[in-house]
């Protein structure tokens, strides 16, 4: 019911670690949520000790069911991997239910666009930090300058969830809060930017090498590189006149170097191979990957240096003496998962989690190179700095699942009210949310003229 956010009834998809700051938003508004997992002891874990909160367990590719539990509602929200929201989302269309989600509008989700605006709901996507936050204040100065008479001329945009400085104690500067196989396999993702008005593409395999450094603050030592394909956002963003336009990821110092030693020497590769079946001592591993002579160190490192090339002999060693932190000549026994990423992501994972009482920081800036009616020209910045709480939310965790909720609520009032598959690209979607999140929450972007 439009304008009753206390009271109103949500079905919650998924047990993800930024789940919880979701439910906590809602309950805190008198939202009933209904969590649903395949497993009801992951669903009872994230319910508890919320108010106005029941675990469910549900298999969302049980259409009948997934229907069902749905109808019970008055909207869903789907944080469970992105394959599966068009199911959810088909499932809405059936029940004449709202949807949220925080990831990116997929082709098959673009789809259903007219069949959710038949059906008269609201299905709002893209609304957590990146993507989410990053639109929310991109669409906010592009509308400024463009109601000025200016010309955006360049956006550059980089954002990192990243260890916070002091917990960046390993060699790839890195801790996985989520699935290792994701963010390495991301790594491989080919690119496409605009440069001089010109588009130009990356392929996979040479994304490591076009890292560059970004200087955001001082006490920083970030490297970037290009996200997928940053070309659709001058269409999204309403930005024809742009000639630079990069949309990137942010990680620290060292980190591009040792991935592409990590590329080139085969260990991202996902192929089934014969020896990553049983449990094998990891030099041993090493050895029938690169065809070295033997599984003695000296023999290993030569193999690795006839496939990997070394800027210079401090980075050689470097990175060596991190494929040795790793383990990659060492006798502990691999974890077999059947080719060399998956084996590698699961001593990964045990080696680069957070230990307790550590945090994680998410960075985020926008710069934007503007031309001024007047032919005058300046540079504007917008800056997120966030740090997690060892004792409560991580900063990726609050930074995604806040606005998740905040956009739920502005869905249940009729804030938001238009009808099938939306982002924030708008200002009457982004302003509200701006308001929301800046004055209830904390969460803002500092805004500077250079």
């Amino acid at each position: 019911m439009v304008g009753q956010v206390a009271g109103s009834k949500v079905l919650l998809l998924g047990s993800g670690f930024v789940t919880k700051p979701t439910v906590d938003v809602l309950a805190k508004a008198g939202v009933h949520v209904t969590v649903a997992c395949r497993t009801l002891d992951s669903a009872k874990k994230l319910a508890e000790g919320f108010q106005n909160t029941t675990a469910i367990s549900i298999d969302v590719n049980d259409e009948a069911a997934l229907v069902k539990a749905t109808e019970q509602h008055d909207l869903v929200i789907s944080l469970i991997p992105y394959t599966y929201h068009a199911t959810v989302i088909k499932a809405a269309i059936k029940a004449k239910k709202h949807v949220v989600t925080t990831s990116y509008v997929s082709p098959a989700m673009e789809e259903l666009d007219a069949a959710a605006k038949e059906a008269g709901i609201t299905v709002m996507n893209e609304i957590g930090v990146d993507p989410g936050v990053d639109h929310l204040w991109a669409v906010k100065t592009i509308s400024e300058v463009h109601a000025a008479g200016g010309k955006v001329t360049g956006f550059i945009s980089f954002c990192g969830g990243l260890p916070a400085p002091e917990a960046s104690n390993n060699p790839l500067g890195y801790k996985f809060s989520w699935s290792s196989r994701g963010v390495l396999l991301a790594l491989r993702n080919a690119a496409k930017i605009l440069k001089d008005g010109q588009v130009v593409s990356i392929d996979g395999p040479d994304l490591m090498a076009t890292a560059k450094p970004i200087f955001i603050y001082p006490g920083f030592a970030f490297v970037g590189y290009p996200n997928r394909d940053s070309t659709g956002f001058r269409e999204r963003y309403g930005i024809p006149e742009v000639q630079n336009l990069v949309r990137g990821t942010l990680r620290y110092q060292g980190f591009p170097e040792f991935i592409k030693a990590l590329v080139d020497t085969g260990f991202l590769n996902d192929e089934a191979k014969p020896f990553f079946n049983s449990s094998i001592p990891w030099k041993e591993a090493t050895r029938q990957l690169l065809g070295a002579a033997s599984s003695d160190e000296k023999d290993l490192i030569a193999a690795v240096e006839a496939k990997a090339r070394f800027p210079s002999t401090e980075e050689r060693d470097r990175i060596l003496a991190g494929f040795r932190w790793i383990g990659l000549f060492s006798d502990e026994a691999t974890i077999p998962r059947g080719n060399a990423l998956d084996t590698l992501c699961a001593v990964l994972e045990q080696k680069m989690q957070y230990a307790e009482g550590e945090r994680d920081m998410v960075m985020l800036q926008h710069k934007f190179e503007i031309e001024n009616k007047d032919g005058s020209k300046e540079v504007r910045t917008s800056t997120l700095c966030e740090y997690g709480n060892p004792e409560g939310y991580s900063a990726m965790a609050k930074l995604v699942g806040v606005p998740c909720g905040v956009a739920v609520k502005q869905v249940l009032d009729g804030t938001i009210s238009k009808k099938g598959i939306l982002a924030p690209m708008t200002m009457d979607i982004c302003a509200p949310l701006i308001k929301t999140l800046r004055e209830e929450y904390g969460i803002d972007m500092i805004e500077r003229t250079l």
